[in-house]
């Protein structure tokens, strides 16, 4: 154990800011591998002082690393609020860090999560997700974040213009909503039945001064989409919820063509719908993003 605490002491690279993964991978073994290991062999220990010494070694370790994420992460922020890192400025800026493949998004046959997710999580300046406040419904689903390579394959993938005014249905903590509107820039809007989920998206999109993000503390059985263009859903709920929000998009597919992107068990619903046809293929893994068109 001392060996390895030496040994991310010596790597003077984990603190330069471009070296993101390898931090993340440094601070993952110290806290969830290392400490655990040494809080083991204390429980045990009759003489603890030297694996005490190396815990706060350890606890030292990442908070330094914690501080050079935070520089890092307060530059970005400072950079889209003053207007210069959207679009592909922002994608670009983004894999200065982290080596991802909108390729493989699609690949797995789970929700799953890596370091693009602990990047895109950094950039919030709130880290403390808050507490639930309201009970759900039997058909309501509960939180689940939508992994960030699936946003940046959506944005990829959808071919927005500019006057689309995107929906997420189920916003939770607007973590789609800011992502769509940094890559994309266009007007962004997130429902979401909880209130304290949407105070939380709403002091997100204001500490990057997003003018064009919308947080909107809502019902999705009473929502107005009369704006909407291009609505996602990561299955925010099932059976006759859909089903109703389903029949209000049909409605609002009379008035315009309109674009429906889904993720996860909702897909199949959506998919039976006579009203649409597919625009991106249907493959049989419903953790792989769809997008349909209204006829």
């Amino acid at each position: 154990m001392q060996s390895y605490i030496e040994a991310i002491e010596k790597d003077a690279s984990l603190y330069e800011e471009r070296n993101f993964e390898k931090r993340s991978e440094a601070i993952d073994f110290l806290g969830f591998q290392l400490i655990d290991q040494i809080d083991e062999f204390l429980q045990e220990s009759s003489s603890p002082d030297k694996l005490l010494q190396l815990r706060q070694r350890a606890e030292e370790l990442v908070s330094a690393l914690e501080a050079t994420d935070r520089k890092l992460f307060q530059r970005i922020q400072s950079a889209i609020r003053l207007k210069g890192c959207t679009g592909m400025a922002f994608k670009k800026l983004i894999k200065q860090y982290v080596d991802f493949n909108i390729a493989d998004a699609g690949s797995l046959e789970e929700v799953g999560y890596d370091n693009l997710d602990v990047f895109i999580n950094g950039l919030s300046l709130f880290e403390t997700m808050p507490e639930q406040t309201k009970d759900l419904e039997p058909e309501m689903v509960y939180y689940q974040k939508t992994p960030a390579r699936i946003i940046f394959e959506l944005v990829e993938k959808s071919d927005f213009r500019k006057d689309d005014v995107f929906f997420d249905i189920g916003a939770g903590l607007g973590q789609v909503a800011i992502l769509v509107n940094l890559l994309a820039g266009i007007t962004a809007k997130g429902l979401e039945f909880e209130p304290a989920f949407c105070d939380y998206a709403r002091d997100c999109a204001a500490a990057l001064d997003l003018s064009d993000v919308t947080f909107i503390n809502v019902d999705a059985r009473q929502a107005d989409y009369s704006e909407g263009t291009v609505f996602f859903m990561f299955t925010p709920f099932k059976g006759e919820i859909l089903d109703t929000v389903l029949d209000m998009l049909r409605r609002e597919s009379l008035q315009r063509k309109i674009k429906i992107i889904t993720y996860g068990p909702c897909t199949a619903r959506v998919a039976a719908q006579s009203w649409l046809h597919v625009a991106v293929p249907e493959q049989s893994n419903i953790y792989t993003l769809h997008i349909f068109t209204s006829f």
